[in-house]
């Protein structure tokens, strides 16, 4: 399915294009006589903020009002035209409705934005100029504001930084948004890619005294087939000329399947391979399988794991000349442990060139997400110079989702819980690189893993607006406000082993990205599963964990500016604000991670069933499985009455960060236009920042004696603090009424996430794996500058070039290296009840500010309606952007090791088109997306793997909508037309597949009515 996609790839996006000028001579016969007037001339200042009902006038009727998706363009177009910085704008078509579902693919059409997916193939959110969402602010109604969303290990789990989602938030609610990539004193500091700003509706925007407006959709996916409503409403209120009240309320329910497979990590077999003992043949030497019955290596004889071979707890495991554990025998082949030895790779070891998927697996992951979001504004204008209004917004974002996973858990264990070491391997091929191609095993361990998790994402705000002039020289503006984003996760994962199963296979001859796998038993047959607590030779019986988290983000802004004009277009700006952060987060997990006995009476079967679908949706590649339904579980070993710790037992995290920012800055703005004999518009300025924080975090320690549990947690405390000059300043030179120069120089900053700054200090014993962060980490400062040339030859018509560059002084990067347990720095008593030893290696994580390194790029970006055709075609138009960025930063792998490459989340290249067509009845448009390849994580995390890579992607959407009448209007919606899949690979040279999923194609259709 996937090579018939790739190819229908192509057909699927031409049609959706040629589709629109196919209708064209019918739309031309049902439009003969009648042709839609030219754009509003683009010269016409429109307010800012502009509601589409507001658009211009035609030059040849007053009576005639363009509206919908290209009155739209032309209020962004307009907008752009009278700012001095670099400003991108997207305004509603219509009151109340949005150009698109998601505010995140809206502004794909953005020159240098580009769009990350997350669940279900909806965006979730953006990148702007190749700098990714943790560089990009978001303010709402004027004060910035943080969204937060939990998710799969692979989608960055539960977040802890300043990220903005997207998905958390419907469009309905807003009326625009604008996309700031230059900076001005005036706007507040902490972005290094661009200030995104999102505003609700007023009372006083709209061009009725009442307006009453909703829509009502109905939401189809091929893969979950399920039919799923979002309904959205309007009402707005103005009571005379003074006084107005505006509401808004959009709920939406959806159904999401996601089918993938994922590798996890992709590793050397040496990883978790054994060494041969001091005193033998091959000393040293890893071995990274069971060897063959007689094997000798290098001359001598080679047997692993040694005959005889016991647990740190002194258990054996069965190990002897013909059997690799008890019940376990050596079946790998001479041909097979030689081919891999011969191997060495880049770290020199044999059997280190072969490379093999950690936990290979299939996986299915189903989620009921619902959004309910509204906002309320009172807005009172007592004289036209006075407005003060009062905004309150509340979004909640609520998921209930279930991933299920069939592991093959042998790949990704030591010889501590009886994993690699203890398989045998009678088949493999791997091609120049070492990626895998085929391979045969016996003595495999089986994992069937449930992660059951509902999180809410809730996030309110309440801000006061006041904006007075008095006099025609001078006014003063201000705000203050609170909002708050909180998150709560309940995650419970419980896991059943199948031990030491035989004729495993894996196979990537058919396809490359999803591998053909056989198991060698009936992967839907519950009683060939175990739970319960690891035995002492190692043998693992399944697994358990359950975290209750809740972050949350509590913002205070007090801002006033003040202005005057001092002679004709010469202003003087001066303002101060003082922000306050703060941010939470408390999670419980259960005392112990270690399965307990299951109760009398109680079977695997008990709690089980099958996740189906997988075969049919990964094109029969990978197999249907049992797997724990997590409500009988929960029933059948009463979970509810399980103890769960944080502080005392070392387990969780308890911490936060409390940031204070005081800032102040001076600005003039001028315009030469009425005193020199060019037109020059600008505005220069310096703003000073004080940032203080104080932040504290957990330090896993020994217990004191006689406690309860062998390790709590020391809760650290630091407090620190830092200031900043940003100087900036943006020019526009009217060349001729019809082109534009810009050019822009800042300074910029961007803080650290808030969990890199909580004091913290954890490993991982499952995966053998530790990380500390760091609140000493300075924000990532870059000098700026950015120039363009707009053309604004026609009415609602734009060709622009601009070129930025960007000096990223310094860089915050995640650093890892191999130590063993004992020189961490951690308790050894973690390692008790565990099989580790005090000299296993562990991968320990370190985040670090590091050497940064230029970006640089330019965009091109051309909207042209066509009007200068005849007839029907005239009512046609286009969009179209490209984005070509390149940067260096020098990445530090190890100690004695760096290596230049890109920015994380840089894409080299980024293109959107559209093509519309528009008349008084009928509205049809559809648009491509493309994102170049780009690097998720430097260094990976995995070894020998320089990086983790996001493969390109292109997105095809659709929509149309008809008017029945004044009041009436019917849509029809599509999205992802092209079936495309999420694709993360890992190492730049191998492209070894990490993950591969689909999500499907997504339909709806709407009746939107207005009064």
């Amino acid at each position: 399915m996937i090579c018939r996609g790739i190819n229908m790839r192509g057909l699927l996006v031409s049609t959706s294009l040629v589709s629109l000028l196919v209708a064209a001579p019918a739309i031309a016969q049902q439009t003969a006589g009648s042709q839609v007037p030219p754009p509003a001339d683009s010269q016409t200042s429109a307010p800012d903020p502009v509601d589409p009902s507001q658009a211009a006038p035609e030059s040849q009727s007053a009576d005639i009002v363009v509206t919908g998706f290209r009155a739209a363009l032309n209020n962004a177009l307009n907008q752009k035209r009278n700012e001095t910085a670099a400003i991108d704008s997207i305004v509603a078509e219509d009151i109340g409705k949005f150009p698109d579902s998601n505010l995140a693919e809206s502004m794909q059409r953005i020159p240098g934005v580009a769009l990350s997916r997350g669940d279900g193939g909806e965006g979730r959110n953006i990148s702007v100029r190749g700098l990714g969402s943790q560089f990009t602010r978001v303010r709402i109604n004027g004060m910035e504001g943080v969204s937060q969303v939990s998710g799969s290990d692979i989608r960055g789990g539960v977040a802890t930084g300043r990220s903005f989602d997207f998905v958390t938030f419907p469009t309905e609610i807003f009326s625009a948004l604008s996309v700031r990539k230059t900076l001005s004193a005036d706007v507040e500091e902490g972005s290094l890619g661009a200030t995104v700003d999102l505003r609700a509706p007023k009372p006083f925007d709209q061009r009725k005294d009442f307006v009453l407006t909703g829509t009502a959709r109905g939401i189809y996916n091929d893969i979950s087939k399920e039919a799923d409503p979002r309904l959205s409403a309007l009402v707005s209120k103005k009571f005379g000329d003074t006084f107005g009240i505006l509401g808004s309320i959009a709920y939406s329910k959806r159904h999401i399947d996601e089918y993938a497979y994922s590798a996890v990590d992709v590793v050397p077999t040496t990883v978790y391979g054994q060494a041969q003992p001091a005193g033998t043949a091959n000393a040293g030497v890893i071995f990274p399988f069971c060897t063959p019955v007689g094997y000798s290596f290098r001359g001598g004889a080679a047997t692993n794991p040694v005959s005889g071979y016991t647990q740190p707890n002194g258990t054996p495991i069965g190990a002897d000349a013909n059997n690799c554990s008890t019940g376990n025998p050596r079946t790998s082949t001479a041909a097979a442990y030689d081919y891999i030895m011969s191997r060495t790779g880049v770290n020199g070891r044999p059997g280190g060139g072969v490379f093999l998927p950690r936990l290979p697996r299939p996986v299915k992951s189903s989620q009921e997400q619902q959004r309910l979001a509204g906002t309320l504004t009172l807005q009172w204008k007592p004289s036209d110079d006075t407005d003060i209004s009062l905004d309150g917004l509340y979004s909640r974002f609520k998921v209930d989702r279930l991933d299920n996973y069939f592991d093959a858990r042998s790949f990704g264990r030591a010889i501590s819980n009886n994993g690699q070491p203890l398989t045998s391997v009678r088949e493999i091929e791997v091609d120049d690189n070492g990626s895998l191609i085929h391979g045969l095993f016996d003595g495999v361990d089986l994992r069937s893993e449930m992660q059951k998790e509902k999180f809410t994402s809730t996030y309110r705000q309440v801000n006061l607006n006041l904006d007075h002039r008095f006099s025609d020289t001078v006014r003063i503006s201000g705000l203050a406000g609170i909002n708050q984003s909180r998150l709560d996760v309940d995650r419970l994962q419980v896991a059943i082993d199948s031990n030491d199963t035989r004729n495993f296979s894996i196979d990537f001859r058919d396809n490359p990205d999803i591998p053909k796998i056989g198991y060698g038993i009936d992967t839907t047959n519950a009683a060939l599963f175990q739970f319960g607590p690891p035995l002492a030779n190692g043998d693992q019986r399944g697994q358990l964990s359950n975290l209750i988290r809740r972050n949350t983000i509590t913002s205070k802004t007090f801002e006033l500016n003040g202005e005057w004009e001092a002679a004709p277009d010469f202003t003087l700006q001066v303002g101060g604000q003082y922000r306050t952060n703060k941010y939470t987060a408390r999670e419980r997990q259960l005392a112990t991670n270690t399965p307990l006995a299951l109760p009398a009476g109680v079977t695997v079967s008990s709690f089980t069933t099958v996740t189906s679908g997988v075969g049919g949706n990964l094109d029969g590649l990978l197999q249907d499985f049992v797997t724990i339904d997590p409500d009988k579980f929960r029933d059948a070993v009463g979970l509810d009455n399980y103890v769960y710790c944080s502080i005392e037992c070392a387990k969780g995290t308890y911490g936060g960060v409390y940031e204070k920012y005081g800032s102040g800055y001076a600005m003039v703005k001028f315009n030469t236009a009425n005193s020199l004999p060019f037109a020059l518009r600008g505005d220069a300025g310096v703003r000073y920042v004080h940032t203080s924080l104080d932040t504290y975090g957990p330090i896993t320690s020994a217990a004191p004696a006689g406690s309860l549990y062998p390790s709590r947690f020391v809760i650290s405390e630091v407090s620190r603090s830092y200031e900043d000059w940003l100087p900036s300043a943006n020019l526009a030179l009217d060349v001729t009424p019809e082109l534009i120069a810009r050019a822009s120089v800042a300074r910029v900053m961007s803080r650290p996430s808030y969990g890199q700054l909580i004091p913290a200090g954890s490993a991982n014993l499952v995966i053998q794996t530790a990380s500390f962060s760091n609140p000493f980490l300075e924000p990532i400062r870059a000098n700026t500058f950015d120039a363009a040339l707009e053309w604004y030859f026609a009415k609602g018509s734009l060709i622009s070039l601009a070129y930025f560059y960007k000096n990223i002084e310094s860089y915050i990067q995640t650093t890892s290296q191999s130590v063993a347990f004992q020189d961490i720095g951690l308790p050894l008593t973690l390692l008790n009840g565990t099989q580790l030893r005090p000299t296993d290696l562990f991968t320990v994580q370190r985040s670090n500010n590091t050497q940064g390194g230029p970006l640089r790029g330019f965009e091109v970006n051309v909207q042209l309606p066509f009007t200068f055709l005849p007839g029907a075609l005239r009512n046609f138009g286009a969009l179209a952007n490209f984005t070509r960025v390149r940067s260096n930063i020098n990445y530090v792998i190890s100690p004695t090791l760096s290596r230049t490459a890109p920015l994380v989340g840089l894409s080299p290249e980024t293109a959107s088109g559209t093509l519309y067509y528009e008349d008084d009845k009928f509205s049809i448009r559809s648009t491509v997306n493309y994102r170049a390849a780009f690097l998720t994580a430097v260094p990976s995390g995995s070894v020998d793997a320089d990086s983790t890579s996001n493969a390109s992607s292109i997105f095809v959407d659709a929509s149309a909508s008809y008017n029945l009448n004044e009041h009436i209007k019917l849509i029809a919606e599509v999205s992802n037309i092209t079936n495309e899949t999420n694709r993360l690979t890992v190492d730049t040279t191998r492209n070894d597949p990490l993950y591969t999923a689909y999500f499907g194609r997504t339909y709806a259709l709407a009746v939107n009515f207005q009064f």
